[in-house]
């Protein structure tokens, strides 16, 4: 027996000494407290660092991080119009130091307890607005949640710093939808901007062609005057040199000239069409007849 003792004495001793010290000293973690109970009563609450404990009789009961953490939270509803839609809610809280003890006896599942608010908040709000309108007061829901949940949850310890809407999604149909009606009005925006366009292209032409149009009567008018200047000063130059002419030996001669001058244009263009024309002196005469009629009537009206 004797050994044996021995044996167990070298054994046993320091290795009760050793779960001695593990059970009198931990270390607790930063952004950590330690939450200590005696016998089962809560004691006291311990910080970031080494600390002392009465082995065998009191006992770590639990951890509670202080770092800000975030809840996902996904909550299905209605809304005012009868579309069903997910709402996706992001909760940012964290553990208030002084509160400790609330945030540790007060609530089982303090993540389960946040989302059933964030639930009864979404499912008080969305009925009330349509789908539309969803999209545009995500902000005023969010803050709604976020008033409520943190007076109810700073009584249990917890501080809620931001809640955030982060997503909305109705039911695929109805996403379908809205995209077809918005392609629908943007297909009608691009028509109208179009006719806007062809009516401008439009309207421009037309101005264009009465400028032309005006430019090119200007130009033939200005043309038919030089024209008459030429043959006036052609008329005086003939009468100075032939004594003894008349004007309208002059003009006869010049019509007769211009004559002969177009058939020869009319001979050499290849690509000119067929013209029938009166020909031979006679039809010189009546030209000349039908000009000269046509000058005296016009100095008869410019007389009047």
């Amino acid at each position: 027996m004797g050994p044996f003792l021995a044996f167990l004495v070298l054994v046993c001793i320091p290795a009760f000494l050793l779960v001695l010290f593990f059970s009198t000293f931990y270390t607790v973690g930063q952004q950590t407290v330690a939450v200590i109970e005696r016998f089962g009563k809560f004691v006291r609450v311990t910080g970031a660092g080494l600390h002392f404990r009465i082995p065998f009789v009191e006992r770590i009961a639990g951890r509670v991080s202080l770092r800000i953490q975030q809840l996902d939270v996904r909550a299905e509803t209605k809304t005012k119009d009868n579309v069903f839609v997910h709402v996706i809610v992001s909760i940012q809280y964290f553990v208030l130091p002084e509160k400790v003890y609330d945030a540790f006896y007060r609530l089982v599942d303090p993540r389960e307890q946040i989302n059933s608010y964030v639930f009864d908040v979404i499912r008080a709000r969305v009925p009330r607005i349509t789908l539309d309108n969803l999209f545009e007061n995500k902000d005023e829901i969010a803050q709604a949640v976020k008033d409520e949940l943190n007076e109810t949850m700073v009584t249990f310890g917890f501080e809620i710093i931001n809640s955030l809407v982060t997503d909305l999604e109705p039911d695929p149909k109805v996403k379908a939808a809205m995209n077809e009606i918005n392609a629908a009005e943007r297909l009608k925006v691009a028509a109208t901007e179009k006719g806007e366009a062809d009516k401008i292209m439009k309207v421009k032409s037309a101005e264009a062609e009465a400028e032309s149009k005006a430019l090119q009567g200007k130009g033939i008018a200005d043309q038919r005057m030089a024209i008459i200047m030429g043959l006036r000063e052609s008329v005086d130059e003939f009468q100075k040199s032939i004594k003894g002419s008349s004007a309208q030996d002059v003009m006869n001669l010049v019509l007769l000239t211009q004559y002969f001058d177009t058939l020869k244009d009319i001979g050499q263009n290849a690509s000119s069409n067929t013209i029938l024309i009166p020909h031979g002196p006679g039809a010189v005469n009546d030209l000349a007849s039908q000009l000269r009629d046509a000058m005296i009537t016009a100095n008869e009206i410019n007389g009047n």
